[in-house]
């Protein structure tokens, strides 16, 4: 499997997906008016990938902005990764927010509604984990917090 890599335009994320680290990474700004153009080839990619997965997983979400059709992509390509079936494998999923969001989330409650499309997916087979940075004005991490999904915690 090769590694995928899609330059950053102004309406595009740098897209970065390594097989043999398990890294699939987006930053920048995701508006494009094509979306299926750009992530229908990662989505792809990912399809692939969960058949010869890493144990761990880091997917890695460093948007500035993303629109509402990029978020139907992300959540595809989400749904994608938890058809992962090793029970001990683990999908991480980083979300880098501005400090100021970050520090407005306050609970578990909070994370799962910042998550709502991850909520109605049934991961049977993987573990989730979301880590939460915040960011200051340089883009450096200056906060950090790990929660941990069970599978019996997204069942509806």
């Amino acid at each position: 499997m090769k590694e995928l890599v899609i330059e950053q335009t102004p309406k595009t994320p740098q897209i970065s997906m390594n097989h043999l680290t398990g890294d699939i990474i987006f930053t920048g700004k995701s508006i494009p008016e094509n979306a299926a153009k750009v992530y229908e080839t990662v989505l792809n990619w990912v399809n692939e990938y969960i058949h010869d997965a890493r144990p761990i997983t880091n997917l890695r979400l460093n948007l500035e902005y993303f629109n509402t059709a990029s978020s139907i992509w992300f959540t595809k390509i989400l749904k994608a990764l938890i058809r992962i079936k090793e029970p001990d494998y683990i999908l991480i999923v980083h979300l880098y927010l501005p400090v100021e969001d970050y520090d407005e989330i306050d609970d578990y409650d909070d994370i799962k509604d910042a998550f709502i499309p991850i909520a109605s997916i049934d991961p049977s087979g993987i573990g989730i984990e979301i880590t939460l940075y915040g960011l200051d004005d340089n883009n450096v991490i200056v906060r950090e917090t790990l929660v941990f999904i069970e599978s019996e915690q997204f069942i509806h």
